[in-house]
């Protein structure tokens, strides 16, 4: 393990933002892991568990405990069952497992971070999800002190939730297993009408592997979703906010302002979400509530490519990207009656 006082954390998150922890620790084995963990909580000292830093929004004034980076390295892959250590690189691993011919995560090519966050967020993109594919989640309990493996049910799985975000602090991942499937180098039936538009193909086909995922990266960069250290439209944590799910009732309402304010016949994106739940569109919100691609005159900046995103486009601290967020969030709730849920865990800070 590696050991630094006074360190930097803005190198180690997509935004580049945030101060310095007191104690950085950058763990390469699960057992490195363990130790520090346990070592924080027998002292009582703060952690704070980085992965790939891709979902990670960090104040200003940094953390004060122990920060612990998880640089652990593991693919494992027997027939169809896949094994990745937390702290690989996602989507290096989605590649291989692509160049496998193995189907079940190929459109969630291009997410920046590590494999043990995906569980956590229940990460998903382009008509796929992990929890499809999750078999196991092998953690170290922090409240029980031991490891354990949850299954997919216990894993209590939902749209960009789990058991992990329910308990947060509780579990640090240490391994995934998936499930994938062999079909012949095909592709998953696509889910999602984007992807299928742009194979020209109809929902519920399979195509190529490689050709899914390079339409998916294609369509990611599109909206500054791939990671690129020269872009800096692309230094965000990709979605800032999660699609609203609504109530019967309160989507009856939310039609009813969509129409007051953009007139007779207008329809929001609409989809089901369970029963009497309905899913609309946070890009869309944000885009009709008048914060349109390139939003903003300061170093926070809505993307150019794609509203969802707030990027840092060099030079910016983590309360311009805040004051930003905060914006957008009151301005949708002003337009639309609807408060837009921040997707990035922050840290020592809030909107």
């Amino acid at each position: 393990m590696q050991e630094l006082h006074d360190a930097p954390l803005a190198p180690l998150t997509t935004f580049r933002l945030g101060g310095p922890a007191t104690r950085l620790i950058t763990a390469t084995t699960d057992a490195g892991v363990i130790d520090a963990v346990r070592e924080a909580d027998a002292a009582g000292t703060p952690l704070l568990v980085i992965g790939g830093g891709s979902n990670l929004v960090i104040g200003d004034k940094g953390f004060d405990g122990t920060a612990l980076h998880i640089a652990t390295r593991g693919f494992d892959l027997a027939g169809t069952t896949l094994e990745l250590a937390a702290g690989e690189v996602w989507s290096d691993a989605v590649a291989r497992t692509v160049e496998a011919g193995l189907a079940g995560i190929e459109c969630l090519s291009g997410i920046p971070g590590s494999a043990g966050a995906t569980p956590i967020q229940n990460v998903g993109a382009y008509g796929q999800e992990v929890s499809a594919t999750i078999t196991e989640v092998v953690a170290y309990d922090r409240t029980a002190g031991e490891t354990v493996t949850l299954t997919n049910d216990e894993c209590a799985f939902s749209y960009r939730h789990s058991r992990f975000k329910n308990h947060p602090g509780r579990y640090v991942v240490l391994r995934v297993r998936f499930a994938l499937e062999d079909a012949g180098g095909l592709s998953a039936p696509l889910r999602y009408a984007e992807t299928a538009r742009a194979l020209g193909v109809s929902a519920g086909d399979r195509v190529p592997l490689a050709t899914a995922r390079d339409t998916v990266l294609k369509l990611r960069a599109g909206k500054g979703m791939v990671l690129d250290p020269e872009d800096h439209d692309t230094w965000s944590a990709g979605s800032f906010f999660t699609n609203p799910i609504l109530t019967d009732a309160e989507f009856d309402a939310f039609r009813a302002r969509v129409r007051e304010r953009l007139g007779d016949g207008a329809e929001p994106p609409a989809y089901p979400a369970g029963e009497g739940r309905t899913k609309t569109s946070a890009a869309w919100l944000i885009d009709k509530s008048g914060f349109t691609k390139g939003y903003g005159t300061g170093p926070a900046r809505i993307s150019g490519k794609h509203t969802l995103a707030l990027t840092n486009r060099g030079g910016a601290t983590t309360e311009d990207l805040l004051a930003l967020a905060r914006e957008v969030v009151d301005g949708v709730r002003e337009a639309f009656g609807i408060t837009l849920v921040n997707e990035p865990v922050t840290v020592g800070v809030s909107l």
